[in-house]
């Protein structure tokens, strides 16, 4: 079968108080790609300065008016992430907590990746690392890592795919906040993709049950033709949902090792999910 992002033959070749407190910023009047690189100038020139620095420093370094400085500063004082003590500007508390969670992102990737591979090892399929983008209500492939068998199922990393209907969407449309997911379900339109697309919202709305209830999310043939999913939840320190571990296949190799690709998707979901905090 020759269908890219499908079955083919192969080529030659988090934290809500910090998300709230940035859109206070941006309610503040401050925007623009300006304003943007003065912002990320004042906390370069700050990180730099273990004691701080006054506006007048700040106005010198940066070659910026103080009135436009003071514009930044300020809102930026209120939601924490910078703080002014005795007439210095210095990092807040939300600042690190931002830096902790781009750094903690970076490691999740590397643990996450090294895992993928050990699963290739025991279910030569493609492995596939999935997180929700809740703009777009669309499941991401973060990570992909194609199968070396010659028939197989090759998507690019990045690439999308609706919540509704592929096994990692909705894996992680499963276990979204209640109220997140009831408003999805009710505006969103189920235009079917291949036969076996659920169309019906009820339908959907009992799978997604049964994927809570068992951790395990099975798409046959219902996002693209001939091609089946399993996925299984990564879960954070929180016990929230980070991302989807998804293996993915021909069906027809499914049918014959479908026991397979469920127990090692599980087991190694279950050790990502260890590796990065997560207690039962």
């Amino acid at each position: 079968m020759n269908v890219r992002a499908s079955i083919e033959l192969p080529s030659k070749d988090r934290r809500v108080a910090a998300k709230q407190k940035v859109q206070k910023v941006g309610d503040s009047g401050v925007g623009g790609p300006r304003s943007l690189q003065r912002m990320l100038g004042i906390f370069d020139q700050i990180a730099r300065s273990p004691d701080g620095l006054s506006l007048a420093e700040l106005n010198g370094r940066l070659k910026s008016p103080k009135s436009s400085l003071l514009t930044l500063l300020r809102p930026l004082v209120v939601s924490g992430y910078l703080a002014h003590l005795n007439g210095r500007y210095s990092l807040g508390n939300e600042i690190f907590a931002l830096a902790t969670n781009i750094i903690s992102a970076r490691k999740f990737g590397a643990v996450v990746r090294s895992l993928m591979l050990e699963a290739q090892k025991q279910c030569p399929e493609t492995v596939i690392l999935a997180v929700v983008d809740h703009a777009a209500q669309t499941v991401i492939y973060s990570d992909v890592l194609e199968s070396p068998q010659l028939i197989r199922y090759s998507v690019a990393a990045g690439a999308s795919r609706p919540l509704f209907t592929s096994a990692a969407g909705q894996l992680l449309l499963a276990y979204q906040d209640e109220k997140w997911r009831d408003r999805y379900l009710r505006t969103v339109k189920l235009n079917p993709l291949t036969k076996r697309t659920i169309v019906d919202v009820s339908q959907l709305r009992k799978k997604l049950d049964l994927i809570r209830r068992t951790g395990l999310s099975i798409s046959i043939s219902e996002a693209i033709e001939g091609a089946t999913g399993a996925a299984a939840p990564i879960f954070g320190s929180d016990g929230s949902v980070l991302a989807a571990l998804l293996i993915a296949g021909p069906t027809e190799r499914h049918a014959r090792e479908g026991r397979k690709w469920s127990e090692v998707v599980r087991d190694f979901a279950e050790q990502a999910s260890r590796a990065v905090g997560f207690v039962e």
